[in-house]
């Protein structure tokens, strides 16, 4: 039984991986992310501005995700368990965004090369900084930046609770963690940032998805540095600028995977006033977000392979 169901979870898991490493991001009219936004932005409205609403927010959120995923999930397993298995593995799918990622990232690169106001403006859908007067290094920066931060949060994060919670309570209720994390991660998105107004009702949303990225955000630092070293970049100035950079930024764990990347490339990433993680004498140049990318895919590649020897390891010891 126990065999059976690792069997089943790992075929979810990596159908749900090439889901979105093939087709993407599910259109955006079903898309359970959209529905989540529209929860916590109507919740925001509805509630005052006050640490407890914040609170508020976290619980009714999560309980909504976790009661619409579970029966959705049941009918599904009723009706048909092949029916089950793809919608399952699609429903995961929406937790990562490999392809999303670096499509976004690629398109900014792609914008650069043709007119820098034209990068300006879509490197604006990405970052909160102000982009309008963004230099082409700067630029190059942010997106280098952006990409390496979400590796933990739109890749590692999700897979790392799925697997982890797939081994010991199976593949149903990973499930259901993973669209946790995604809405713990959405609600941090919306709401955790210092300003005036949402400081307060963003405290518990940040502190949530502080600490579900603690380990993974770790994790995902040696995974880049392991990267670079099949790439033959810099590993080991990436480790090292990871271990004196990596508490450097605001955020307790962005700056483990930014600092190693940095280190990987030779280059110092910085955003104006916050933060300033390594010391590469490289210029921020455009081959430098295509090297970016590709630490991406690589350290994407090797955490999938580590879950599946992780499975097989445990598939093996119960046969």
């Amino acid at each position: 039984m126990i065999y059976e169901s690792l069997i089943y979870g790992i075929s979810i898991i990596f159908l749900a991986i090439l889901i979105d490493m093939i087709l993407g991001e599910v259109p955006t009219k079903i898309h359970p992310v959209v529905y989540m936004g529209n929860i916590i932005s109507r919740l925001k409205n509805y509630l005052p501005n006050t640490r407890f609403s914040g609170l508020l927010i976290v619980l009714t959120t999560n309980f909504i995700v976790v009661v619409v995923t579970l029966l959705f999930l049941i009918i599904l397993m009723l009706i048909n368990q092949w029916l089950y298995l793809i919608f399952a593995a699609l429903i995961l799918s929406t937790t990562f965004s490999i392809n999303f990622l670096i499509k976004s990232v690629q398109d900014i690169q792609n914008d650069l090369n043709e007119d820098i106001n034209k990068a300006r403006k879509s490197m604006s859908y990405l970052v909160s900084r102000d982009t309008t007067q963004l230099t082409e290094s700067r630029i190059t920066s942010a997106a280098i930046e952006t990409l390496s931060e979400n590796i933990t949060d739109s890749i590692i994060s999700p897979l790392f609770y799925t697997a982890l919670l797939g081994l010991p309570f199976g593949i149903f209720f990973s499930i259901l963690f993973a669209m946790i994390y995604r809405a713990s991660n959405t609600m941090d998105a919306m709401l955790g940032y210092k300003t005036k107004e949402l400081i307060d009702v963003g405290y518990y949303p940040a502190k949530l998805d502080d600490l579900l990225n603690y380990i993974p955000a770790r994790i995902t630092g040696y995974y880049v540095i392991f990267a670079a070293f099949i790439l033959k970049y810099d590993y080991k100035q990436s480790y090292d600028v990871m271990k004196k950079y990596a508490l450097k930024t605001p955020s307790p764990n962005s700056g483990y995977s930014m600092a190693a990347t940095a280190g990987a490339l030779n280059i110092k990433l910085t955003k104006e006033n916050v933060y300033e993680l390594g010391y590469g004498t490289d210029k921020l140049t455009k081959d430098k977000i295509t090297q970016a990318i590709n630490i991406t895919k690589v350290t994407s590649i090797l955490f999938i392979i580590t879950i599946l020897v992780i499975y097989l390891i445990f598939i093996v010891l119960l046969m």
